[in-house]
């Protein structure tokens, strides 16, 4: 007889992830959320689970309960369980008892987070069984796995349920301002997870922080310095990716190529090179393997419509908005760069309000939306308009229900950023292109 797991909250991006590794390992999944539609219930409809909408009847006796972060113990799923007694966990207490039974690496770190498990989970997977779960909704289960990747969430300190046998540690910065006092809270936070790693880290190396840990297990850096010890050198950034030679020290590892742009996908690619070189993996396999990978969702997702390149990013802080235009411009050189940022959060908005400025100011052309709150913010002191003023070259404020102005720009690059619900804001402009398609037709 199967097991039968119930998720609370099942679309969440790492719910969804997880629900579908255990689909995938012979568990019978089932789990309830919101009814609105969102990007990760795509893969949970392929894969035949049943997707209810929030009610306490949903919960029977011997069902395993795996419920989101996001839901308190007054909601009334919550409560039907306990009343059953039945065995209850949180998202991150769960993946922290199933990765005892592999050869587990986290990637941890305020940005590159999903990204790099991303690359790390198509690299290994090309060359030995690897089960993983990935930010963006995407989870695979198989069956006598050698390795398990996963992203390690820092938000609340949820990781600290995890204790992987390799950590990736791809920097430390303060986000997060409505749970963490500061930086150092944070570095805390990073530290007391790394004091849990059992075999070794693999930090960046330019990262100050990074560089202050004082853990138990070994530390290997990563970057383009000769103190650190995986450097990328000959570094060749064009626009059909990133190419650079690994060294360990001083010997060479191999020369490898990832279709991705930006300076951090370099560094990125270094860490996943150092993991598979320290767990014994031919660097030729390691570099076919990089050379095939496709990217993951919500990070520089392109499309073309008309003579327009639009562009879907998750970023949502100043340094992942720093990277997404980097890479944007390595990609195209000779367009226009057109950025339409979504702040999410006021809470975060007001942190980083001058940083976010100072940013966009890499792009051609800045479009800011109105602020999207959470749950848990209903109001705040400061709007898009004071974004956009911020902007050295003129920032502009665009409402949903008007997309007109981006039409000004010709055979451009948009690059829509957000971590909320900025994709509405992609489609309501993708239908004015296809108005203008259909009436040149």
């Amino acid at each position: 007889m199967t097991e039968t797991d119930y998720f609370i909250g099942i679309k969440g991006s790492g719910m969804s992830a997880l629900a579908l590794i255990l689909h995938d390992l012979g568990h019978t999944v089932l789990g309830s959320d919101i009814t609105q539609y969102t990007f990760t219930q795509r893969g949970l409809a392929a894969a035949g689970i049943e997707m209810l909408p929030f009610d306490a009847a949903n919960i029977k006796p011997g069902y395993t309960i795996i419920c989101g972060n996001s839901f308190t113990d007054d909601h009334p799923e919550v409560q039907a369980a306990k009343a059953l007694g039945l065995p209850f966990y949180r998202y991150h207490e769960y993946l922290g008892q199933l990765l005892g039974q592999y050869t587990s690496i986290g990637v941890a770190g305020a940005h590159g987070k999903t990204s790099t498990t991303g690359l790390l989970a198509h690299t290994l997977g090309g060359i030995a069984k690897t089960s993983y779960l990935i930010g963006d909704g995407t989870g695979k289960g198989t069956p006598d796995s050698q390795f398990f990747v996963f992203e390690a969430d820092e938000y609340r300190r949820h990781f600290l349920a995890y204790a992987p046998d390799y950590l990736i540690m791809t920097n430390i910065d303060f986000d997060h301002p409505d749970y963490y006092t500061g930086i150092e809270d944070v570095y805390s936070a990073f530290e007391a997870e790394g004091k849990q790693v059992k075999k070794a880290i693999f930090a960046w190396g330019d990262d100050p922080w990074l560089r202050k840990l004082d853990v138990t297990v070994p530390v290997y850096y990563y970057g383009t310095a000769d103190r650190d010890d995986f450097v990328a050198k000959n570094i060749s950034r064009t626009t059909t990716g990133s190419s650079f030679d690994a060294f360990h020290k001083d010997t060479l590892i191999g020369h490898f190529h990832v279709p991705l742009f930006g300076e951090h996908s370099v560094l990125n690619a270094l860490a996943v090179v150092a993991v598979a070189y320290t767990e014994g993996l031919d660097p030729e396999f390691t570099a076919r393997e990089l050379a095939s990978f496709q990217g993951v969702k919500r990070r520089f997702s392109e499309k073309q419509m008309n003579n327009a390149v639009i562009i879907d990013d998750y970023a949502h802080h100043p340094s992942e908005i720093k990277a997404t235009l980097d890479a944007a411009r390595q990609k195209y050189p000779t367009k226009q760069i057109v950025a339409v940022f979504q702040p999410h959060t006021f809470s975060r908005t007001i942190a980083y309000l001058d940083e976010f400025a100072t940013t966009l100011n890499a792009a051609d052309a800045v479009y800011i939306t109105p602020i999207f709150s959470s749950a848990r913010e209903q109001s705040g002191s400061v709007s898009a308009a004071d974004l956009a003023a911020k902007v050295a070259k003129g920032g502009h404020v665009i409402e949903l229900a008007d997309m007109s102005p981006l039409l000004d720009y010709q055979d451009a690059v948009f690059v829509f950023m957000g971590a909320g619900d900025i994709q509405q804001y992609e489609v309501a402009f993708e239908h004015l292109l296809s108005d203008i398609s259909l009436k040149s037709n």
